[in-house]
């Protein structure tokens, strides 16, 4: 019995070590799927502004300034996010980006909702749990706590 709590032990303390690397992973990842979607949008920018005037439907905002939006939060939050700098901040505004996202186009493929909802978790992950102490967050918390 004691081999095994032995066991157990090493075993927790082996995923504790790389959670921090599963985190930075995740990040990375999520980060990255919204990082290339903001940039196709700046790379045809008469592009975007069509597909946002014809065919997303953006409740409660202009087609252009959904467009605008829609890249900022996607360039910018995708930064923030990568880098666990006000990680959860970001998370919740690539959250909403994801639900307006799905909402606004009707014609997404059962795959295209499968993966909003896969972004969707892992997001929620980051908002409820922060980024991880791969993070800038982490440093600058650990920063301030240590002069406190």
């Amino acid at each position: 019995m004691k081999k095994l709590v032995h066991f157990v032990a090493l075993g927790v303390e082996w995923l504790d070590f790389v959670a921090p690397l599963v985190d930075l992973a995740v990040r990375i990842y999520v980060a990255n799927v919204f990082w290339k979607s903001g940039l196709v949008k700046i790379a045809s920018w008469q592009s975007t502004l069509f597909l946002f005037e014809n065919e997303y439907h953006v409740p409660l905002l202009s087609s252009e300034l959904a467009a605008y939006l829609a890249t900022g939060v996607e360039l910018g939050g995708a930064a923030l996010l990568a880098v666990g700098l006000g990680g959860r901040a970001a998370a919740v505004a690539l959250s909403v980006l994801n639900v307006v996202a799905v909402i606004s186009y009707p014609e997404l493929s059962d795959a295209g909702i499968r993966n909003h909802t896969y972004w969707g978790l892992f997001l929620l992950l980051f908002v409820v749990h922060g980024p991880g102490a791969l993070s800038v967050d982490y440093l600058i918390r650990k920063r301030l706590l240590t002069r406190i």
